[in-house]
């Protein structure tokens, strides 16, 4: 079998930097998951005791809480603060960029648009910096059913597809006087995309490797999908099937922004062992 890596996969800038805040801060506790990758979360509590929870009471006076890659809501923060938690924000800058966009431009009187899934906690957390009208959509038909002034700013979750992205602006950019588009998806997003689109065009199979509520992983997956059928997202070694790889010849890997090299190691590793 002929394994072949993506030209760009893995740990992105904001999840390297997540990581290393994490490590620094001992016997502290993430609010809300801090990657999407269930096996580094588990190793940050072995190595270095970083609990992790989903409820804000969970924090109390002087301990400290280290704010997810994602993002928070504007007010949760604010309340972590308020009760003199010590609040070290691990919050990708890749994020907050469209956070302060939909902050400052709702201030100046335009609606936002927000591209993205409004059950993403990056999006929960962007959408709270609105200070006024605000839509959360993931297709132009959505759009179709919204009254909007003449005034729109649109952003985008950072993980998206970018022609997506260009859809919702240009039917946006037709219909409204004064449309203002921010990019906010990230450079390692677009990277991973067009990598893994060129890979899966010469692979008879891909894995893809990261968690499996990994947005960033999903978008990799269906573009895969869609140039190599025999597309598989995984998790883990433990997932990987002989039956895969049943007369095939060349497998290509990508993984997910919050996959962590070990993993893919692991992952190469057990392909290489079941179809020697």
């Amino acid at each position: 079998m002929n394994i072949t890596l993506a030209e760009n996969y893995g740990f992105c800038f904001g999840v390297k930097r997540a990581i290393k805040i994490a490590e620094e801060n001992q016997n502290s506790k993430t609010y809300g998951a801090l990657i999407h990758n269930t096996q580094e979360i588990d190793r940050l509590k072995k190595d270095y005791n970083v609990g992790l929870t989903n409820t804000l009471s969970d924090f109390k006076t002087g301990e400290t809480a280290v704010v997810r890659t994602h993002g928070i809501p504007k007010n949760e923060l604010k309340e972590l603060k308020h009760r003199d938690v010590n609040v070290i924000n691990a919050t990708c800058p890749y994020v907050t960029k469209p956070q302060h966009i939909c902050e400052d431009m709702s201030g100046e009187g335009y609606d936002i648009v927000i591209f993205g899934d409004e059950k993403h906690p990056e999006i929960k957390g962007v959408k709270s910096y609105a200070e006024g009208n605000v839509y959360t959509v993931l297709h132009v038909s959505e759009l179709e059913e919204l009254d909007l002034k003449e005034k729109v700013a649109v952003v985008a979750q950072t993980t998206r597809k970018i022609e997506e992205f260009l859809e919702i602006a240009n039917y946006l950019i037709a219909r409204h006087k004064e449309v203002r588009v921010f990019n906010t998806i990230c450079n390692a997003t677009f990277e991973n995309q067009t990598a893994v689109k060129a890979l899966s065009k010469k692979s008879d199979v891909m894995v893809i490797i990261g968690g499996k509520n990994s947005s960033n992983t999903k978008q990799l997956h269906a573009i895969s999908s869609d140039e190599c059928p025999d597309s598989y997202h995984i998790e883990s070694p433990k997932e990987v099937k002989k039956e895969w790889f049943d007369n095939k010849h060349n497998c290509g890997i990508s993984a997910g922004a919050s996959t962590p090299d070990w993993i893919i190691k692991e992952v190469i590793e057990k392909i290489e062992e079941i179809t020697a």
